[in-house]
């Protein structure tokens, strides 16, 4: 039986990291943050069983691994790359797309489509499942929702709100949080290291590991453990008491969600003041 291939994002994080040497600025270029690009790396050493760069003080050497494989992966993403453009029309004019994370598009959106549809019959909605920056650009989205820093995101992106991390569990779950299994999601800058330190809770170490907010709220759900997540994503399962607090406490995030909009496009704008209106409301 064929092994399958490692996924494309530990590729790209390899390849932006050995242009570079550096671990930083591949973080930036595709953006991620360095610790996230360090995992990916990591993940995709262990896969070949072979060290792909020398870390040194001052910096990243290429092994003779690495130097082999960096122009085939080169090579690779770029066909990617041109069979993407060569695929993707231009939008459709009477069709708003907005391009965001799954687990926005889940948490947050999904809730309250149905208001927004009786507001505005007329709309039609394509979503586009983007991540990456590569993911966003092939969109050619009206309406785009990123997570990031804002100097991943564009000075132009509009930050969302709640942005604070909060530890969400399944109602049947009763007993105190240190008692639980925690999941952390990985790929952000703050988790349950520094929400234990900032509480006076000692050393908090997770059990569970995932690669989004969304898929950390869905174990939480399904009385896997606690999650970590971002207070904007948890809100609906909240306030429907699907999800419940397993600490009082908060802790402000090195990253967030934005929102960025089209120019010229009233949909577009309809969409983002619709959005901000039902994050208000609370």
């Amino acid at each position: 039986m064929a092994r399958s291939l490692p996924p494309v994002a530990w590729f790209r994080a390899f390849e932006a990291a050995a242009r570079h040497l550096s671990f930083t600025a591949a973080a930036e270029e595709i953006g991620m943050t360095q610790s996230a690009v360090s995992q990916q790396i990591k993940a995709l050493e262990t896969r070949f069983g072979a060290e792909l760069f020398a870390r040194k003080p001052r910096g990243l050497a290429l092994t003779d691994a690495g130097r082999k494989l960096m122009p085939q992966v080169g090579a690779a993403l770029e066909m990617l790359q041109a069979a993407t453009l060569a695929l993707d029309g231009p939008p459709e004019a009477e069709l708003l797309t907005v391009a965001s994370s799954v687990s926005v598009a889940s948490w947050v959106i999904a809730p309250h489509l149905p208001d927004f549809h009786r507001r505005h019959p007329e709309v039609r909605i394509r979503f586009a499942s983007a991540i990456w920056p590569e993911d966003f650009r092939s969109a050619m989205a009206d309406v785009e929702i990123r997570f990031g820093s804002q100097r991943q995101v564009g000075q132009s992106a509009l930050p969302l709100e709640p942005s604070e991390l909060v530890a969400l569990k399944s109602p049947q779950l009763d007993a105190p949080l240190e008692a639980l299994p925690l999941i952390e999601s990985v790929g952000t800058s703050v988790g349950w290291d520094a929400f234990g330190a900032a509480h006076g809770l000692g050393s908090l170490r997770p059990r569970l590991y995932v690669d989004s907010y969304g898929m950390a709220l869905h174990l939480a759900a399904g009385g896997s453990g606690v999650a970590l997540v971002s207070a904007l994503l948890g809100r609906d399962a909240e306030a429907s008491g699907q999800l419940v607090r397993a600490h009082a406490g908060s802790i402000a995030p090195r990253e967030g969600y934005y929102i960025a909009v089209r120019e010229g496009v009233p949909a577009a704008r309809a969409f983002a003041a619709w959005l901000e209106e039902r994050l208000m409301a609370g």
